[in-house]
């Protein structure tokens, strides 16, 4: 690890957060969000809207990144996610408030991205793993705060949740105040051999990682998408006690980044990025099938376990495998694929049949996923 001080690791983390909540903040006042500002669509795409955003965006960044460096892209980040968060209320045209989540996912693309390649920079081996995984706890623990916050403050009016996105204006003083300047990678200095591997190492080791990436996050957020509503009609919930169903999830996740590193190390990464998929598949069926809450809480922690050790690791795969003039567009690449697939999940409300049914499904998918992920990861190690 190079010299850097606990500030600024204490805003890498603070800064991180802010990527889970770009879309969820807003999901347990979703219906009465919606019912206000009369939006005439799918409910879901409020909150994964700014997903897309970030695959449209995802390429740009990946690119500006090596122009301009992590620093001044994550000072341009904050600024409109905390804008372009907090102004959503205000837009009753649905055009108007399509757009603006658009732009709210470039905005959180930038952030993640710089980020990221701040850890890359500044630490090293088994310092590196373990920010990374630290990083994975702090986005997590950001979705059960801000999960909690958002359930909470949309009980007392349905415009509140939107004040959370300022607090993007605090944590961007933070940066300017303690993160180092990063330097611009020159990628002419390169050899065309470091070229060679690097494209190598992207078809043989970089495919499964992405593919993982999006199935992992398009699992999760299936719960996201379907619990708001799920939740009040078969088990009475109210919107606070929604938010804190959720962020539970979140919760249990963060404990098991916590651990991610140490079961890494046993296992392996491959093994471990299989192994979580599997939970994400055990949670989901309790899901589907729980006629009680206390099920219903087995559910929580096995979903949770599972994206504690997918998302990650699979982030921290993306930095160990990226040579320096790769890694800008493979975690654009990484992030487009993540924020990808928590689009996707708005469409499972476009299935037949019940949540249960949805539920038992997203099961069925995480299975297929881990066994794909443990042949292709198999064939090419």
């Amino acid at each position: 690890m190079k010299n850097i001080s606990k500030l600024s690791i204490v805003t890498i983390l603070l800064v991180s957060s802010l990527t889970i909540m770009v879309g969820s903040v807003i999901a347990p006042a979703l219906p009465s969000i919606v019912a206000n500002l009369n939006f005439k669509y799918t409910p879901g795409l409020l909150v994964t809207l700014p997903s897309l955003g970030v695959v449209i965006f995802s390429p740009i960044v990946g690119r500006l990144i090596n122009k301009i460096g992590a620093f001044k892209l994550l000072c341009w980040g904050l600024i409109p996610y905390a804008l372009l968060g907090f102004i959503g209320f205000y837009l009753n045209n649905n055009y108007l408030l399509i757009a603006d989540r658009l732009l709210l996912g470039a905005a959180c693309v930038a952030i993640q991205v710089a980020v990221t390649t701040f850890i890359a920079q500044l630490f090293e081996g088994k310092d590196r793993m373990k920010m990374i995984a630290w990083q994975g706890m702090a986005i997590e623990l950001g979705g059960v705060i801000f999960l909690s916050i958002g359930g909470f403050l949309g009980e007392l009016n349905w415009t509140f949740p939107f004040y959370i996105y300022l607090i993007a204006i605090p944590f961007l003083f933070m940066v300017i105040s303690s993160l180092p300047k990063s330097e611009v990678a020159n990628i002419n200095e390169s050899s065309n051999q470091d070229n060679s591997v690097a494209d190598k190492s992207r078809k043989k080791i970089m495919t499964p990682v992405f593919v993982g990436s999006f199935f992992s996050m398009a699992i999760f957020f299936v719960a996201y998408v379907t619990l708001p509503s799920y939740l009040p009609t078969q088990f009475s919930f109210t919107e606070s006690s929604t938010g804190y169903f959720m962020s539970a999830i979140s919760l249990v996740a963060v404990l098991t980044a916590s651990q991610m590193p140490n079961i890494t190390q046993k296992l392996g990464a491959n093994t471990t990025v299989c192994l979580g998929f599997v939970f994400f598949g055990l949670g989901y069926l309790l899901f589907g099938t729980a006629s009680q809450v206390s099920i219903m809480l087995v559910g929580v922690v096995l979903t949770g376990v599972g994206f504690g050790l997918t998302v990650p690791l699979l982030n921290h795969m993306v930095v160990e495998y990226s040579s320096t003039i790769t890694r800008g567009k493979n975690l654009g690449t990484f992030s487009m694929m993540v924020f990808a697939g928590q689009f996707c999940a708005t469409f499972v409300e476009y299935l037949p049949g019940s949540s249960s049914y949805i539920f038992i499904c997203t099961a069925f998918i995480s299975v297929l996923i881990a066994i794909f992920l443990f042949i292709f990861f198999k064939r090419n190690n």
